[in-house]
């Protein structure tokens, strides 16, 4: 029972720093859509932020650094997406495709210009980087059973992008839902020409939310190379930008369901490290593709008919072309 525990505390662990990212990135592609702007581009805007980060850290051997820089340009490209798909009223889809495939060879690029390390940034150091907060007491405490466990662990040791990860969300349910910018936000995404009537501008309104999506995508390219790793290595998200995706839909554009998605991605992935290289009963050692490839393989599944009719915003994905 004590190992069982041991293991469950450790994955229940390595769940929450897994998830950090998706959680981010599945909020900030909630603010567009809810805005009616479809940005595929989140996994562009991660991997831009995570070079970022990693380079501007190593540069300035500050952390702090590497997350102005790692937000700087994944709101930069959140704002070129937003001039392509709001001004000139370009394809959505597009768009966002485009923006990723420039990322992915102009991060190697510039990784093997700047450092010739094949796209890779040098290993950062522990200033460059977010270190684990220990918690008042989590030491004291780690010998009782359960509680401390659970403290030590699970709650304590966690860097601060962790802990901005989780608090953002119930701070995006207050805005979406309880602020004027929310209720605006909403109605863009349903009724842009009812907000127009109104006399608020739906291009500012679609702005702001692109330079929400930018800001929180930044934060979570900047947490793979400067928290969770220690360096930017080629292609680090891994199509993660995407998991963040199906997961916000999984949720109904809501964050907090939103968030459950993430966890429960984040949880297979913890999962399938762990049984890595471990017989199991009947079917022997499970194949290390076949596990890697299990987030992906329960992406597909939910999507395919397990979480319900999900209803886009109504305007979503619509240029808007105010009525003269």
């Amino acid at each position: 029972m004590d190992e069982f525990f041991v293991l469950l505390v450790s994955t229940l662990d390595a769940t929450i720093r897994v998830a950090t990212p998706l959680v981010l990135a599945s909020l900030a592609g909630l603010y567009a859509e809810r805005s009616g702007v479809i940005d595929i581009g989140l996994e562009g805007k991660m991997l831009a932020s995570a070079f970022a980060a990693a380079s501007a850290a190593y540069v300035m051997n500050s952390a702090w650094m590497g997350l102005l820089g790692g937000i700087g340009i994944s709101v930069v490209l959140a704002l070129v997406h937003g001039f392509a798909c709001i001004t000139h009223r370009g394809n959505q889809v597009v768009s966002g495709v485009a923006i990723n495939i420039l990322v992915a060879g102009l991060t190697v690029t510039l990784g093997i210009a700047w450092f010739s390390r094949g796209g890779q940034t040098p290993a950062l150091t522990n200033d460059a980087r977010f270190s684990p907060l220990i918690w008042p007491g989590a030491e004291a405490l780690t010998g009782v059973p359960v509680i401390g466990a659970l403290y030590s662990e699970i709650i304590s040791g966690h860097n601060l992008l962790v802990y901005v990860a989780y608090l953002a969300v119930p701070l995006t349910w207050w805005v979406v839902y309880r602020t004027r910018f929310g209720l605006r936000l909403r109605a863009v995404g349903e009724n842009p020409s009812a907000v127009d009537t109104a006399g608020i501008s739906v291009t500012a309104l679609r702005y702001q939310a692109m330079m929400c999506c930018g800001l929180l995508c930044g934060i979570a390219g900047t947490y793979l190379s400067t928290a969770q790793n220690a360096a930017f290595v080629k292609n680090m998200t891994a199509g993660q930008g995407f998991i963040a995706l199906a997961a916000m839909i999984f949720g109904k554009w809501r964050p907090v369901p939103a968030m459950l998605a993430c966890l429960l991605f984040g949880f297979l992935d913890a999962v399938a490290n762990r049984i890595q290289g471990v017989k199991m009963p009947v079917v022997g050692e499970i194949p290390v593709q076949l596990i890697q490839a299990l987030p992906y393989i329960l992406t597909v599944i939910l999507l395919a008919g397990f979480i319900g009719k999900a209803v886009a915003p109504k305007a979503s994905g619509i240029p808007y072309v105010k009525e003269r």
